[in-house]
C-alpha cells in the first residue's frame, strides 16, 4: 500500500508553531495549491490543503517561511476524527509533512546594491571553463 503526496504551492498565512505537552514542535501551514485547467474559458481553481509538520522540520519551517513563500511538500495524507463544540462527529483531512523545501527566496532579503538575492546569486558561483568535461 502506498499513502503518498507530493504539492507545490504557496503559504496562505505564517506557520504557527506550537509545542505539545512533551516540547515536542509542531507547525501547522495552509498551502494555496493550483488545479490544473483543461480548458482555457473555465476559471482558475485553487486547493487551501492544511500541511502538518513535526519536531526540528517545524521550528525550520517556523523561523524561515511566511505567507506568500513558494515551498514543495512530501509526505502523506491523515484522515483524523474529532468531536466539535456542539459535540458533533467531524473529519478533517491533512498532509503529515515529511519534506519540506523552500522553493524561493524570501522578498525581503536584498544585498548591498539594491538587486534582489536572486539575480545575483550566480555571479557568486565561478568556475574555469577547462573544469567542464565535455
Amino acid at each position: 500500500m502506498l499513502n503518498k503526496v507530493i504539492l507545490i504551492g504557496r503559504l496562505t498565512r505564517d506557520p504557527e508553531l506550537r509545542y505539545t505537552t512533551n516540547g515536542i514542535a509542531v507547525a501547522k501551514l495552509t498551502l494555496a495549491v493550483d488545479r490544473p485547467q483543461f480548458s482555457k474559458d473555465r476559471e482558475k481553481e485553487t486547493d487551501f490543503i492544511d500541511v502538518v509538520v513535526w519536531q526540528k522540520l517545524a521550528e525550520t519551517c517556523a523561523n524561515n517561511l511566511g505567507k506568500g513563500r513558494l515551498v514543495a511538500v512530501d509526505g502523506r495524507l491523515q484522515i483524523r476524527s474529532y468531536d466539535d463544540n456542539q459535540g458533533i462527529r467531524r473529519k478533517a483531512a491533512e498532509v503529515v509533512a515529511e519534506n519540506i523545501r523552500f522553493l524561493d527566496w524570501p522578498k525581503d532579503r536584498e544585498n548591498q546594491s539594491g538587486s534582489s538575492l536572486n539575480s545575483g546569486f550566480a555571479s557568486e558561483i565561478s568556475f574555469n571553463g577547462d573544469d567542464i568535461p565535455f
